[in-house]
């Protein structure tokens, strides 16, 4: 069927990466006008879960609720959309072309990937690996996801793999714990098996110049804005209708709740909608110096209210309470430092080995909280003081006893989280200049690795529903085989496949970048996991 791209309106629920993605293919490579795609969010902000911004909870502080690393073999369909996209600070340079520059500077290899319980860096290269080890790494490559099934990490390897600096590297690298999805880990060791022989200095990851929201989303968004984009912030979705079982399927009215009350908005023969479902920063909270950030175990925002309203209409529209549904194996902590001074950063750089911005994670990996921490380069958010430094870090481990605090981490005030992470890196003596001069921001966020929880290929729905004529899936929640949820990638690739199958454009889809199946990728990272 042919589509008239110019006459096509498009209701995008979510102003989120897959959000914003979709409408910028939908106009670049589709040939849809600006004006005629609408972006509804429910928040006044766009970005979604990329986030970067002053804090909420102290004053003068930062905060970002999380962090992403970039992969150049894997993000193609992030390097083909931020091509086009001018970056923050010169309209003359792509954020894909500041991106490259920017790593050209700072490369990423780190010097104390791993730290043991007396703050002594441990030695990465040796990995650890046995024979069983081996054995069990090559039986889940070779499974099928059939057969794989709903299996935990731990139901298919064993406590001494589950020991290895390996999977210590591996673990807080991607965020798995070992009662997540055995899929999903092999999806990734498929996907990032060329990380195998770097995992140790994080030498493939790409970062932006600055935090993603200032590096990626703001350029983004200024470029949509000026296509004629229609943003509708304060704009929530509540529920979809769709056309009865024995007719075309396609979406016919979305209902929203905004500042003028509740309504709806018909869709007709050239109206499609893309649909933003799950949301893993979803009930996220903030604490302070002195304050604790509450664990909300009760819905209280929407960030799952639309999916869970859509699964109830078909059975393809997948399962969202696999994924909600239990937030002990799900929750983190993060914490931004705010420092006003450098005192504690230079003795990081000093300990380290690492300038800002060249170490990647550093985890400490049989502390209480089990703790890790990244220091950017800086300044790592656009406006950040002169004089003011920023890192960022997170709790794997929240509900164990801290190893200095004896209290869990999740019920930590932000000093305490920083009072133990100074007596992690040893450094007593500057303690008290530390906290005079140092404000923390945490965030505590129930769903924060949701999309690794144990599924079957029904709990997600199709980016496309079968026989969808009008409406699409968008976001990390959704199902596309082969590709991995956790990334910006998933997100991206997920917008660009729906516009393009809808629209027909002819220009391809860059290909999924399968690491184990690159001979060039592969070999290294294979000699790595048998040595």
């Amino acid at each position: 069927m042919t589509v008239d791209a110019s006459a096509a309106h498009l209701w995008i629920v979510g102003g989120g990466i897959a959000g914003m993605a979709t409408a910028a293919f939908a106009i670049r490579d589709a040939g849809v006008p600006g004006e005629n795609v609408h972006i509804l969010e429910e928040l006044g902000i766009g970005g979604g879960s990329m986030d970067g911004a002053s804090s909420p909870a102290v004053a003068d502080g930062w905060v970002s609720r999380g962090g992403r690393m970039l992969e150049e073999e894997v993000y193609q369909t992030t390097w083909d959309l931020f091509a086009t996209i001018p970056s923050l600070e010169n309209p003359d340079v792509s954020v894909r072309q500041e991106i490259i520059d920017f790593n050209k500077t700072f490369s990423t290899h780190s010097n104390a990937r791993l730290l043991d319980a007396r703050g002594r860096i441990i030695d990465p290269t040796k990995y650890g690996f046995n024979s069983r080890d081996r054995f069990e790494m090559a039986r889940l490559l070779a499974m099928t996801e059939k057969a794989l099934g709903a299996r935990r990490i731990d139901e298919m390897f064993s406590e001494h793999f589950l020991s290895t600096n390996f999977w210590k590297m591996w673990r807080t690298t991607f965020a798995f714990q070992k009662w997540h999805s055995a899929t999903e880990l092999r999806r990734y060791f498929i996907r990032f098996v060329q990380e195998f022989d770097r995992i140790h200095t994080l030498s493939g990851v790409r970062r932006t110049k600055y935090n993603q929201y200032d590096s990626m989303i703001v350029p983004l968004q200024r470029w949509l804005m000026a296509q004629g984009v229609d943003v509708r912030f304060g704009t929530r979705v509540t529920d979809v209708d769709f056309t009865g079982p024995r007719q075309p399927r396609r979406a016919t009215r979305l209902h929203i709740e905004d500042k003028t009350g509740v309504s709806a908005i018909e869709l007709g023969a050239n109206d499609y909608t893309f649909m933003t479902i799950g949301s893993i920063t979803a009930d996220a909270t903030y604490g302070g110096n002195d304050t604790v950030p509450a664990l909300i175990r009760d819905r209280v925002d929407h960030g799952w209210s639309l999916w869970e309203e859509l699964a109830k209409k078909a059975p393809d529209f997948g399962r969202p309470n696999t994924f909600s549904g239990n937030i002990d194996e799900n929750k983190w902590e993060s914490f931004t430092l705010t420092m006003h001074g450098d005192v504690l950063l230079k003795r990081i750089v000093e300990f380290s080995g690492n300038e800002p911005g060249t170490g990647a994670i550093m985890t400490w990996v049989e502390s209480g909280w089990h703790l890790s921490i990244v220091v950017p380069d800086q300044p790592h958010f656009f406006g950040q003081q002169e004089g003011v430094f920023t890192l960022w870090g997170y709790g794997f481990e929240i509900d164990n006893e801290g190893d200095y605090v004896k209290k869990k981490m999740s019920q930590s005030t932000g000093t305490e989280i920083l009072t133990e992470l100074v007596h992690q890196l040893g450094f007593e003596d500057i303690l008290d200049e530390v906290l005079a001069t140092t404000d923390v921001t945490t965030v505590m966020m129930p769903y924060a690795s949701a999309l690794f929880s144990r599924r079957v290929p029904e709990d997600r729905p199709k980016v496309i529903p079968d026989g969808s004529e009008n409406f699409a899936f968008l976001g990390q929640f959704t199902e596309m085989p082969e590709d991995t949820v956790f990334t910006v990638e998933y997100s991206v690739h997920g917008a660009m496949l729906a516009v393009y199958t809808f629209f027909g454009v002819e220009r391809p889809i860059p290909p999924i970048f399968h690491g184990l199946h690159d001979k060039t990728a592969s070999r290294g990272a294979l000699q790595s996991a048998f040595k």
